[in-house]
């Protein structure tokens, strides 16, 4: 093939055809391979005539050490073992959360190189499901205008080369979809405004939500009419069908952190007297509608997940029973997997914040809806994460800003659980420096 012919579709970044990859070797740097030198006959043979109590303490000391961290024969690690989520097989369960980076430069909510570069790197480091930012279902849902959209046919292109590559280096895509209700129009790097809402004249607009209370110092949003629901439900469900054709192999629908849903679930923030607002049936309606809007439009072996704050830690607002009551609903209207986190949905809150603060409400969402979860938060350490699964506390981990850090931290993992790097998913072009 001729330099000059080489298009996104018929270029392999990796540098092998799928063909070939099971004939390349591991091949791993002489001095790695005898970086642990038996030690010399002289120095052995000094040490056994006349070596002193405590050099043969120090000896039987680090030999318990070495036994007790050996990974026992055949026990492979759970974070490292296949989770198939209706006719996805996802190779791992160390998964990419969605972080939003604020990076659609034009403000036409179009991904960029900087989206492939962040995404597919992460993907070669070994991750076994990358979840995109949340993705607006609408120009107004945008949390900033410089968020990424699935709003109009024309943004399915930009992420088309994005999710085959991320595709290519063997792990899978979903994407989130949301809309920001009355957290949107907010103001990010490049933007200006930060922690607040960008004013209309300066590319800002008019937020809405169930109620119009504001979030913080934000401005008032405008309350939602019936109708206007409706066609967010309907949007939810046309943004999901451009993820298929942009090759998305799984949906998220943002019900967490304030935004339009979860301000739709909490009892602080609707406080409509119609079907959408009142008791959790009514507040869970508008969650519900669009799960159904979304399950009917991708394929039916699609997985669909559901990320939810378990709390809003506020006394007389959202919290954990409410959401294993929805959870429970969300499964019987084929959700497959609730992506449990907490927080973000009214401002000026206590949060303890501290290693795994969140993984009880993955767990007693796990137990008690009786459906797959993922935990997040403070999840920076392999063994950590590892003894979260085996406690059958979750099903999958989410490394979030640990990833920002690492973005082959899946790799790092897998070297301290013991995993072989031979059974690893390492590039070619990564093979020297694997673990």
């Amino acid at each position: 093939m001729m330099q000059d012919d080489l298009t996104h579709d018929n270029f392999d970044f990796r540098g092998f055809s799928k063909e070939n990859r099971h004939e390349t070797e591991l091949i791993r740097d002489e001095e790695e391979r005898s970086s642990k030198k038996p030690a010399k006959a002289g120095k052995a043979g000094k040490n056994k005539a006349g070596k002193n109590s405590k050099d043969a303490g120090r000896e039987r000391k680090a030999e318990k050490k070495a036994a007790v961290s050996a990974k026992p024969q055949g026990k492979r690690p759970l974070l490292f073992t296949p989770m198939q989520l209706r006719g996805l097989t996802v190779r791992n369960r160390v998964w990419l959360p969605p972080m939003d980076t604020y990076s659609a430069y034009a403000w036409d909510g179009k991904p960029t190189p900087f989206h492939y570069q962040h995404y597919v790197s992460r993907a070669l480091g070994g991750f076994g499901l990358i979840i995109a930012e949340a993705t607006a279902v609408c120009p107004e849902g945008r949390i900033s205008p410089k968020d990424v959209g699935l709003w109009e046919d024309s943004q399915i292109e930009a992420w088309r080369w994005i999710v085959q590559g991320v595709r290519d280096a063997g792990a899978a895509m979903a994407v989130q979809l949301n809309h920001a209700g009355r957290k949107g129009s907010t103001g990010c790097f490049g933007v200006g405004h930060d922690g607040e809402s960008v004013p209309v004249e300066e590319g800002g607009w008019q937020t809405v939500a169930p109620s119009p209370n504001a979030y913080g110092s934000y401005v008032v949003p405008r309350e939602l009419s019936v109708d206007e629901i409706h066609t967010i439900v309907g949007q939810f469900a046309a943004a999901a069908g451009r993820a298929v054709a942009a090759g998305f192999q799984s949906v998220e629908i943002h019900a967490a952190h304030g935004y339009l849903i979860s301000q739709f679930l909490d009892p602080l923030v609707n406080e409509r007297t119609d079907e959408y607002g009142g008791d959790l049936n009514g507040r869970m309606r508008f969650l519900v509608e669009i799960v159904d809007a979304v399950r009917v439009t991708i394929p039916q072996d699609m997985p669909l997940l559901v990320r939810i704050s378990a709390t809003d830690w506020a006394a007389g607002g959202w919290d954990l029973g409410q959401t294993i009551a929805v959870s429970r609903v969300l499964k019987d209207h084929g959700v497959d997997l609730v992506d449990v986190s907490t927080g973000g949905i009214v401002p000026d809150v206590t949060i303890p914040v501290k290693p795994n603060y969140q993984v009880p409400f993955a767990e007693q969402v796990r137990k008690q809806a009786d459906v797959p979860t993922t935990a997040v938060g403070l999840i920076t350490k392999p063994k950590q994460a590892e003894k979260i699964l085996r406690a059958g506390e979750a099903d999958a981990i989410e490394i979030g800003r640990a990833a920002l850090r690492d973005p082959a931290w899946p790799m790092r993992a897998a070297h301290k659980l013991g995993l072989d790097p031979a059974e690893l998913p390492y590039p070619d072009q990564y093979i020297r420096g694997a673990y």
